[in-house]
């Protein structure tokens, strides 16, 4: 696994505890991406993950740029 400084920071904020609500959504699937994960796009605005044979659906934010705390802390 190889994560640049920007991957590293998000990360980090995902674990925050209070949970954060300032986490954009690009750097989360970068983050993805970066740990080996598969990601397809579903219908409407969901987005599959496989990481680590562990799948997960979520739900890209729109029109907004930053996911909701309750995404975030699912993406834990």
């Amino acid at each position: 696994m190889n994560l640049n400084n920007k991957q590293r920071q998000i990360l980090e904020l995902i674990f925050t505890n209070p949970v954060p609500s300032n986490v954009l959504w690009k750097d989360i699937e970068s983050l993805f991406i970066a740990l080996g994960a598969d990601i397809t796009q579903g219908r409407g605005s969901r987005v599959r993950v496989k990481l680590n044979d562990v799948k997960a659906v979520f739900h890209e934010p729109h029109p907004q740029n930053e996911t909701d705390k309750g995404a975030v802390k699912s993406v834990r």
